[in-house]
């Protein structure tokens, strides 16, 4: 018997024409499933209501498998492939995999002999990466950096020295409500001559790119990130 394939599957960074970042081919691969692996089930009916796809949310298969999901239950949730179903994972939003629990789903997959195939869609990370005329050709993604205000400087200072010497753009998040808290941090350890890029709801009608050495945002006093999504990049050189 075929088995199915799991496919990964880019979703909206939180806007409502998917046509606008989902290609028309991953648009139709998504409309032709009916069995769905979600990080988020109420973001999940929202997207796939969105594409429009052709059948009732009730209709569809949707099983949760977020952070707290163990490696039994991503085995679980491939079961139905071994029979010939395919899927898609989605996110909550962006790229399954990437800074997203999905990656132990993708992980499974292949031990179960199950094709895996990632559709082309929008990247929060790459996307900030790419506008931020920082080095794209050696980066590093680090998560969310520690809460501890000391641990957190310390961390910034390490990561600002290997950006110096390896000649490699960091990149790093924050939860939104910590934003400018992190953000104020950033301007007191750095160096002046380092380079931070603050980019926020890509893809989004109010997105924001904004990339300026250390010396400069300091002299700024209209900067305010607000509580959304958003990725810092720093760039020492």
């Amino acid at each position: 018997m075929t088995t199915g394939t799991l496919h990964v599957v880019p979703v909206t960074l939180g806007g409502e024409d998917v046509a606008a970042v989902l290609p028309q081919s991953a648009r139709e691969i998504l409309t032709g499933l009916d069995y769905f692996i979600v990080e988020n089930e109420k973001t999940a009916r929202h997207f796939l209501k969105l594409l429009p796809h052709p059948k009732a949310i009730r209709e569809l298969t949707l099983e949760l498998f977020d952070k707290d999901s163990s490696p039994e239950r991503a085995r679980s949730l491939l079961q139905p492939l071994l029979s010939g179903r395919s899927a898609a994972v989605l996110s909550e939003a962006g790229c399954p995999a990437i800074a997203d629990p999905g990656a132990r789903l993708v992980e499974a997959a292949p031990r179960a002999r199950l094709r895996v195939t990632p559709l082309v869609g929008p990247s929060a990370l790459l996307l900030d990466l790419m506008s931020s005329g920082f080095n794209g050709q050696r980066f590093a993604f680090h998560g969310y950096l520690p809460v501890k205000a000391q641990d957190c400087k310390n961390e910034i200072a390490k990561l600002e020295r290997e950006s110096r010497e390896r000649d490699m753009t960091q990149l790093f998040i924050e939860t939104p409500y910590r934003n400018e808290a992190l953000f104020n941090t950033l301007l007191e350890c750095c160096q002046p001559n380092t380079r931070l890029c603050v980019a926020a709801d890509l893809t989004l009608p109010d997105e924001s790119v904004q990339s300026a050495s250390i010396s400069d945002w300091r002299q700024r006093s209209d900067v305010v990130i607000g509580r959304r999504p958003a990725v810092f990049l720093l760039y020492a050189r």
